[in-house]
């Protein structure tokens, strides 16, 4: 167990490679809170057993002379009190605690980690020994938790996500600022860095332990270190309740609601207010909750990818590197679209144990925000997602000689790969405009309109309302996917993250000489499949498809990102020439 001076900084010290230690508050954080808590249960309740140690009971003595009958039946403070086993008891308790205090400190020793060039290594368990390993390459993303009691003791949860299930290394707990620097340091090896990256400025050097504490409560929810100074949206609370109360949530609690209101006018059967009640309570519990964990939500670019913030009391926030987004879906539920308001989702290889920013699946990377927010939100994305992507495959079909040979990244234009890699910081950037716009264009068109190839007039058999927005069409390293009339849909699905492509016809579709298309990623909340289309069309989409995600997952460098860094593209929200919607036009609060 290594002992580095305390003038390194703790990024240097706890990813030397050797074996280190977790936080000292860690064993009461992980168990002692439970043990707290049973403690201050055990008193409140025997608390006016344990006043009669100390103050007289009415009538002199205490009680009824030492033996208390059948009335100690059940009571143990008033037995060990009635037969004068206080001092056995007390040593027990003693006893007691010392043997916890002995495991809690053998468990803290046994509770080491250590992080490499390669992987973070975590060892735990005092009889039963465990041993959990997350190779830096496979890294989908960190998240950094704190909790209420976490953020007393400084603390705070580093969560090392990777793809599959329970494969998560969680590092429970660290230093609140040491959390920070580790994960950038961890970041650093899996982008591909060679040096070192500057320690972070600062510290809580020269400041008061209360000071620091309440500096760390007011702190925002994305945490220290290299992120950018604001969060590019912020989330109002009139749109939080609003979003809330709008949702199909609130539906399914009118129809209960009625429900029971028309089943008690008819029966006169008033017990079905006690079934409802529970519904009632979880229902407060869901909005509050939703509202709250969504207050100070914030999203923010750093070098290492987005980071998102969320949380009150307890906060979380998780850098998502680049070319970890599989997918991404714009819906827009019935009753938010007077306001234009829009939730963004996305598919990713990894499960956080951690609830997201809308208190469902950590998956929603905005919760609710208008057209001007779901721009900002993806102009963090769209270079890397889908910019990078389109100019790696450009690169990957251009052949190596220095013959001018066609690239296909804009109409007419030319050139040769050695030019279209010198270019490719600029080319990856007007890359991503091309897709905002067509995304842009897609949220609310229908038709042809945006170059959509949609579904034939036959298709409103199956698609009743929706036959005219159902469609697909293809993006700079992406493809778009529109649906819905009711609640509308726009998928955008990066190219070197498409798996495997599937075309399906069932016997209706077969009739109607429609087809289905899948296309196929990590599981998750989106499902990337567009039906009821031309069985032409779809024989077209499907054969496109195959063969620009094979070439773009051949072509893919984004899990590589400092060579992109190196290269000069800036991970930056999108500069000001970027064609955004403008602020001042927006309409709804």
């Amino acid at each position: 167990m290594s002992h580095p001076s305390l003038a390194r900084g703790p990024a240097v010290v706890l990813t030397d490679g050797e074996w280190h230690r977790l936080h000292p508050a860690t064993p009461l954080l992980r168990g002692g809170i439970v043990l707290v808590a049973i403690l201050f249960f055990v008193l409140n309740t025997e608390k006016d057993n344990l006043l009669q140690l100390f103050l007289p009971a009415p009538g002199g003595g205490r009680g009824d002379g030492g033996g208390r009958g059948d009335s100690d039946a059940g009571d143990p403070v008033a037995y060990v009190v009635g037969h004068g086993f206080i001092g056995l008891a007390l040593a027990g308790i003693a006893l007691l605690i010392l043997i916890l205090l002995a495991i809690f400190y053998a468990s803290w020793r046994m509770n080491t980690f250590r992080v490499t060039d390669e992987t973070v290594e975590v060892r735990s368990g005092i009889v039963f020994r465990s041993n959990r390993r997350a190779r830096l390459d496979r890294i989908q993303g960190i998240n950094i938790q704190r909790s209420l009691f976490a953020r007393v003791f400084g603390a705070a949860k580093l969560e090392i996500n990777q793809a599959g299930h329970d494969a998560n290394v969680p590092l429970a707990y660290l230093g609140s600022a040491a959390a920070e620097d580790v994960r950038r340091e961890i970041l650093r090896r899996a982008s591909g860095a060679r040096e070192s990256a500057p320690e972070r400025p600062g510290g809580a050097g020269g400041v008061g332990l209360v000071e620091q504490r309440l500096h760390e409560f007011l702190a925002a929810p994305l945490g220290e270190g290299q992120v950018a100074p604001h969060s590019v949206v912020t989330m109002r609370l009139g749109r939080l309740i609003g979003s809330a109360l709008l949702s199909g949530f609130t539906l399914f609690l009118a129809a209960v609601v009625a429900a029971v209101v028309i089943s008690i006018a008819t029966t006169g059967q008033y017990f079905l207010l006690i079934v409802f009640f529970p519904t009632l309570l979880g229902s407060f519990s869901f909005y509050s909750r939703r509202v709250v964990k969504s207050l100070r939500y914030s999203i923010a670019a750093t070098p290492d990818g987005i980071r998102v913030g969320w949380g009150l009391l307890a906060t979380s926030n998780e850098t998502l590197p680049p070319g970890r987004i599989h997918s991404i879906r714009l819906s827009q539920p019935l009753l938010w679209r007077p306001f234009g308001w829009w939730e963004v989702k996305i598919n990713r290889a990894s499960h956080s144990s951690t609830k997201g920013a809308d208190g469902q699946a950590n998956t929603t990377i905005l919760p609710v925000g208008s057209a001007l927010d779901v721009s900002r939100v993806l102009g963090l994305i769209l270079p890397e997602l889908v910019g990078l992507p389109a100019v790696d495959a450009a690169l990957a079909t251009s052949p190596r000689r220095a013959s001018p040979v066609p690239v296909s990244l804009e109409k007419g234009e030319t050139g040769d790969a050695r030019a279209l890699a010198a270019e490719k910081p600029e080319r990856a950037v007007a890359e991503s405009r091309t897709a905002l716009s067509l995304i842009e264009a897609g949220m609310t068109s229908s038709g042809g309109d945006g170059g959509f190839t949609t579904s034939p007039r036959r298709a409103q058999w199956i698609r009743w309302f929706s036959w005219r927005r159902n469609g697909f069409r293809t993006a700079p390293g992406s493809i778009l996917l529109r649906k819905g009339a009711i609640w509308r849909q726009l998928v955008v699905v990066p190219l070197p993250r498409v798996q495997s492509v599937s075309i399906r016809q069932g016997p209706l579709l077969r009739r109607l000489r429609l087809a289905a298309i899948d296309l196929h990623t990590v599981q998750g909340p989106i499902t990337a499949q567009i039906g009821a289309l031309d069985a032409g069309d779809a024989r077209v989409f499907f054969e496109s498809a195959s063969h620009d995600a094979v070439v773009a997952a051949r072509a893919d460098r984004t899990h590589r990102w400092f060579d992109q860094q190196a290269a000069g593209l800036p991970w930056a929200p999108p500069t000001s020439d970027q064609r955004l919607p403008d602020p001042s036009r927006e309409e709804h609060p």
